[in-house]
C-alpha cells in the first residue's frame, strides 16, 4: 500500500475538519491509505497560542473579545484530538506522501509547526524525504487574513527537505474562481474561520480538500510504482 501522511496542528478545530476531508480524498484512490497524526501543543502554557491562565485572569478583556468561549472551544478541540497519534520523525520516514496542515498566524505557520520542522531538518542531510509529494492546507480569520501568504511561506522548508509540491489547479477546482468569500487557491486548501472563529469549513472548501488528498494520493502511488528517485 502507498501511504500518505496527513500531519496537522489544530487549535480550534478548523484544520482538524479539513484533515478529515483530505483523508477521505486520499482513501478514494485504490491502493493508497491515509494516516492522520497531530503536532502537539507546547507544554509550557506561557507560550501557547491560547494562554488560558492570563485570559481567565483578565475578566474584562475576556468579555470584550469573547475569549472565555474561545478558551472553552480550544479545550474541547484539544480533548477531541487526544485520540490522534502525536507525529514523529518515523511517520515522515515511512510516508510515501506528506500533507501538512496548520492555521495561519501572522501570515505564516504557528510556532508549534516550525518547532517540529526544525527537528525534521535532519532529513536535509540524510535525504530521506526527497522525492516525496507534498501539499499544504491552512485556515485564517478572513479572506484577507494571510492564508495564501502562509501557504507560500510554508513551502520554503518543504523544498529544503526535498519534497515535491502538489498544488490545487484551476481546472480541477472551479469553486475558488469566485468573487465570494471562500478559501483555497492554486497554492493549497484553506478555510476562512471568521474573525471570531465561528465559521466552519463550507462544502466547497471540503470538496477541494478531498480533491487535494486524492491528487497527492495519485502522485504518491505513481511515484511508488515507478520509483523515480530510488
Amino acid at each position: 500500500m502507498t501511504k500518505v501522511l496527513i500531519i496537522y496542528y489544530s487549535a480550534f478545530g478548523h484544520i482538524a475538519t479539513l484533515s478529515e476531508a483530505i483523508a477521505k480524498g486520499v482513501d478514494r484512490v485504490d491502493g493508497v491509505t491515509s494516516k492522520l497524526v497531530r503536532i502537539p501543543e507546547f507544554e509550557d502554557p506561557n507560550i501557547r497560542i491560547v494562554n488560558q491562565r492570563n485570559a481567565e485572569e483578565e475578566e474584562g478583556l475576556a468579555k470584550h473579545f469573547k475569549l472565555t468561549k474561545r478558551i472553552e472551544d480550544y479545550k474541547e478541540v484539544q480533548h477531541e484530538q487526544a485520540s490522534i497519534p502525536v507525529a514523529t520523525m518515523d511517520d515522515l520516514r515511512d510516508a510515501d506522501g506528506i500533507i501538512w496542515g496548520f492555521p495561519t498566524y501572522l501570515g505564516s505557520m504557528p510556532g508549534q509547526v516550525k518547532s517540529f520542522l526544525d527537528q525534521a531538518g535532519q532529513f536535509c542531510t540524510t535525504g530521506e524525504l526527497e522525492g516525496k509529494p507534498t501539499a499544504l492546507f491552512t485556515s485564517t480569520g478572513s479572506i484577507h487574513g494571510g492564508h495564501e501568504a502562509t501557504l507560500l511561506n510554508s513551502l520554503v522548508p518543504l523544498l529544503h527537505l526535498g519534497l515535491i509540491f502538489v498544488g490545487l489547479p484551476y481546472t480541477e477546482n472551479p469553486e475558488y474562481l469566485t468573487d465570494q468569500a471562500i478559501g483555497c487557491s492554486p497554492y493549497g486548501v484553506s478555510t476562512l474561520a471568521g474573525p471570531d472563529g465561528s465559521r466552519t469549513p463550507v462544502v466547497e472548501e471540503l470538496t477541494m480538500a478531498g480533491r487535494l488528498g486524492e491528487r497527492v494520493a495519485r502522485v504518491a502511488k505513481a511515484f511508488t510504482i515507478a520509483q523515480p528517485f530510488a
